[in-house]
């Protein structure tokens, strides 16, 4: 964190433990972060956040990507996770960026300023197509603001203050035809996003890294990937896959399709 983040952050650490008053707003500096940025305290999950993305470095996998024109950071938070990205990036000229509520959107919008219109924030939430969705605080993991989820609601429902963007909107809206990176940390919604219609927009994402949550989340994720091939691995609580590419199907003399990998395997036997 360099010299005078490491004091900040023990300052921060020495008040917690004991007790003492803690000023609502704290200044980060990292590294690997070519601004700093802002966490709220009082018990917000800004600071496990920052945590996540700088000290355990959960991100690092992606300094092996060639080049990224588009980045989209779905779930954003509070900005951490594309802050991170555009530094890692700084020629990459756009990061797509999607977050619901507006607490976190609004301190998000704060912590990206510094990376003028490469940053591109949209107050929303990801789903399986265009809608207006509700906001939920309190009721998803432990309650604090990286849980805040969105949810479907009948048509005219006043409290549904949230615009739904599937990623062909998004692709459309920031004027590509690919994303080199897509990631995806929505607190369940990733259910409804990847249940109906992800076959006809997977085939745009290079790379994906996502946060799944629960075994419906991972068993619904994986099916949407069935027709797909990738490099997998994983890094803190992100399921990566690189690489992303339509497995190659070829028709055997039964009629039947044949992906490569069952090709490869009867040329062995053979």
């Amino acid at each position: 964190m360099g010299w005078r983040g490491a004091i900040t952050w023990f300052g921060y650490r020495l008040r917690q433990e004991l007790g003492l008053k803690q000023p609502a707003v704290l200044t980060l500096r990292h590294r690997r972060c070519l601004h700093p940025v802002k966490a709220r305290l009082g018990g917000s999950s800004d600071v496990d956040v920052f945590g996540q993305v700088f000290q355990q470095d959960e991100y690092r996998w992606a300094a092996a990507i060639p080049s990224p024109r588009l980045i989209i950071d779905l779930g954003a938070n509070v900005g951490y996770s594309s802050a991170y990205l555009l530094s890692c990036f700084p020629a990459c000229p756009t990061v797509l960026v999607v977050e619901p509520d507006p607490d976190n959107y609004a301190l998000c919008c704060l912590n990206l300023a510094a990376y003028g219109n490469r940053a591109r924030v949209l107050r929303g939430a990801a789903w399986s197509k265009p809608c207006s969705l509700v906001l939920s605080r309190g009721t998803f993991g432990d309650g604090r603001e990286w849980a805040t989820q969105v949810l479907s609601c009948d048509s005219g429902d006043p409290s549904a203050t949230v615009e739904a963007w599937d990623i062909p909107r998004l692709l459309q809206f920031a004027g590509a035809e690919r994303v080199d990176i897509l990631k995806i940390d929505i607190e369940g919604s990733e259910v409804e996003l990847f249940r109906t219609g992800a076959s006809a927009w997977l085939p745009a994402v290079r790379n994906l890294c996502i946060e799944l949550h629960g075994p419906d989340s991972k068993r619904v994720f994986f099916q949407a990937l069935s027709n797909f091939d990738y490099d997998l691995c994983h890094s803190g609580e992100l399921t990566i896959l690189r690489n992303l590419r339509p497995k190659a199907f070829q028709i055997s003399p039964s009629g039947h399709s044949l992906t490569d990998s069952h090709v490869l395997r009867r040329i062995r036997a053979a």
